[in-house]
């Protein structure tokens, strides 16, 4: 194959789900990559740069898929990828523990292309369960090179590396063995194949139009009517044989195919699980331990967060503080006017470092720990306990893995909803995903949790602190459940879409790929987003706290106008204006509300909780006024960055909105019926 010398190779790396191949994927690149949506669609197709041998290679990591059968974006994607790209060789990842189920998709890959590579990942862990597998066997039985590595060491890529290199220069190629379908659907497709002898792939074109697949819309003309009548006249002739639907046959060959290269080429000395894993299913999946675990590990990672954060965090607003003071002493020698001074620092300078210090300690400990039980293999786990809940629920057992996203941060939640197969099962949970308490709303919960339902003993704080948190967790997944249940019997009707949960292996988490990619992928880019609605956010509070209107500012005036309001919802004013101004970041609120009440132009905070807890009673608050701020808090609409992402993930304004004032009107009924309800009973004795 020639080349261009400036040109570099593209290899594609496909396979199923939890096979390792994006862990394969990151070890070749490295830092070299960057993620990108296929276009038209919101599948994410990361891409990265390589060397191997003496030649530049992008490396293409397709989505993770268990078949090419486009019935969803994931597997659309990829064989648009494999269809339109060209690809100077495809990676096709099978996991070493499950080769019957993960070798499929190679089979599928094959009419694709001559040019395939199997890599056979997880040896180390097949040696451990007792599983050999015979890759020169295996290799003659695909008629394609086969090699094993271990994906999370480099030191056994050698193989994959010469094989993708030879396959890269050589002029001729492997020559696959196609598999071979029962001889009535054999038949039916051989009669289909002249029609596409003008097409890349004549046997797959006249597969599809046989199974009626779902076509690309480049490829749409080459299936003419005169084709899909003689299709339909081959169906109905296959029904007569037993075959009714097409379709399903094929995927059965292709199973039982991958099933006796399976016979073949493994061989099993001491079938069955490791005892470490049978030992920690037991716990992780019984149905009497599971849940308390999960509850517990969650308020574990919440408690190390809350307890962990404090000390950090009180670095950066004594670092930010030292730095304001010295900005301040520059801009006096500056001699620059008192309102721009105020704008920018008391302002602009002022929300943004409130921002970075609150959320980049708990969001810098929050994910690598999250991050630690996704490596170790326990997230599936947790979302199996809620699959049966979602199910009923109308939604897709899928959604427990976004909720968990979102506790982190609902805008990467909503992204994660890309997971989803079916639209109104993925709207469903995008509309949703904001009902779980993202990282900038836990700062407003602790302070206000610590302020009026903590002990007075500092020890037991942070325990009693993440203990709450677990409480507003639960009830934040019940609020999912309801309003979920809810759209799927009014709005957005329908079944919920079967969900095949599989459980990965566990594994030793890698704490190097852990720190890089929780601190770089997720701590840093939520930190970003915040970071640049914070800066306007700052700007315009500044203004509304220091333009005055007759004898008050613009925001006593918006204060005095939302008082009635609040009033009704067991609130004030303050704090339903605070809400609305903290749209560009939830990290805002609190400090709002504590500017508005003591009638200071710039943001501030209150570090003792004692003097926090008295000067919110000076200004009229109650125990019920801190559970209706809680509430609030937990139930209210997404930031400006989520629903930024809900509208690109969506493309529609309405289903935006629906996701801003869902939330909101299940928070502030919430509020009533709480308000309400004491106020009666109050009243009644």
């Amino acid at each position: 194959m020639k080349k261009e010398p400036s040109a570099p190779f593209t290899v594609a790396l496909a396979g199923n789900p939890n096979v390792g191949k994006s862990t394969l994927f990151n070890a070749l690149t490295g830092l070299h990559q960057h993620t990108g949506n296929w276009p038209g669609k919101t599948v994410a197709c990361a891409k990265g740069m390589c060397q191997i041998g003496a030649h530049t290679v992008e490396l293409v990591d397709l989505p993770g898929t268990y078949s090419l059968s486009a019935r969803s974006p994931e597997e659309e994607i990829a064989r648009d990828c494999l269809l339109f790209t060209p690809l100077d060789c495809i990676v096709v990842v099978c996991d070493a523990t499950a080769i019957a189920r993960t070798v499929g998709l190679a089979l599928q890959t094959l009419p694709f292309s001559s040019r395939v590579i199997v890599c056979v990942n997880c040896m180390d862990e097949a040696r451990k369960k007792g599983i050999s597998v015979d890759l020169s066997a295996l290799s003659d039985l695909l008629g394609v090179p086969v090699v094993g590595v271990c994906a999370h060491k480099k030191r056994t890529f050698a193989p994959l590396l010469d094989a993708v290199e030879q396959m890269l220069l050589q002029e001729t190629v492997p020559a696959p063995k196609p598999v071979r379908l029962s001889p009535d659907l054999q038949s039916a497709v051989d009669a289909l194949v002249p029609y596409f002898a003008d097409t890349p792939h004549p046997f797959l074109f006249a597969q599809w139009a046989l199974t009626d697949e779902p076509l690309p819309a480049a490829y749409a003309p080459y299936f003419t009517p005169e084709i899909k009548e003689e299709a339909l006249r081959l169906r109905q002739a296959l029904e007569k044989t037993g075959i009714t639907d097409p379709a399903q046959a094929v995927t059965r060959c292709f199973v039982l195919h991958a099933e006796e290269l399976f016979l073949s080429s493994v061989k099993v000395k001491a079938p069955g699980q490791p005892r470490r894993d049978r030992l920690f299913d037991r716990i992780f999946l019984n149905r009497k331990t599971g849940v308390p675990v999960m509850l517990l590990l969650l308020g574990l990672i919440l408690w190390i967060t809350v307890a962990g954060a404090n000390i950090p965090s009180g670095w950066l607003s004594q670092l930010f503080s030292t730095l304001g003071d010295w900005l301040r002493t520059l801009f006096l020698s500056w001699q620059a006017p008192a309102w721009l001074t105020g704008f920018l620092l008391d302002g602009v300078y002022g929300t943004l470092t409130w921002v970075i210090a609150v959320m980049l300690p708990p969001m810098a400990i929050f994910f690598p720990l999250f991050t630690l039980l996704e490596d170790f293999g326990y997230l599936p786990r947790a979302a199996f306990h809620l699959d049966h809940a979602l199910c009923r629920a109308g939604a897709c057992g899928k959604q427990a893995l976004t909720m968990c996203m979102g506790l982190g941060c609902n805008a990467a939640g909503v992204v994660g909803c890309r997971i989803i197969d079916t639209k109104r099962e993925r709207i469903i949970a995008i509309l949703t995903n904001s009902l779980m308490p993202c990282n900038g709303r836990f700062p407003t919960l602790l302070t206000i949790t610590a302020a009026f339902f903590s002990p007075a003993i500092p020890a037991l704080q942070s325990a009693v602190g993440a203990a709450w948190l677990v409480c507003f967790l639960v009830l934040s997944v019940m609020m999912t459940l309801l309003l979920s249940k809810l759209l799927s019997m009014t709005l957005l009707k329908g079944e919920p879409s079967s969900f095949v949960l599989e459980l990965p292996p566990y594994r030793r988490p890698q704490l190097k790929k852990i720190l890089v990619r929780s601190l770089f992928d997720r701590t840093l880019k939520v930190l970003w987003r915040a970071v640049c609605v914070a800066a306007p956010a700052g700007a315009v509070i500044f203004l509304l706290a220091n333009i005055t209107v007759g004898e008050q500012t613009l925001l006593s005036h918006m204060t005095a106008f939302f008082d009635p309001i609040g009033w009704f919802f067991g609130l004030d004013g303050t704090i339903l204006l605070a809400f609305l101004l903290g749209f560009p970041a939830n990290e805002i609120v609190l400090p709002i509300i504590l500017m508005g009440y003591l009638s200071s132009g710039t943001l501030v905070s209150v570090e003792n909780v004692s003097a926090l807890s008295a000067l919110l009673l000076q200004n009229g608050w109650t125990l019920l006024t801190a559970m209706n701020m809680i509430l609030l808090c937990l139930f209210h609409f997404p930031c400006s960055t989520t629903c930024l992402t809900i509208k690109k993930e969506t493309g529609s304004i309405k289903l935006t909105l629906l996701a801003w004032v869902l939330p909101t009107i299940a928070g502030l009924s919430l509020c009533a019926i709480l308000t309400w309800t004491v106020r009666l009973i109050a009243w009644m004795f």
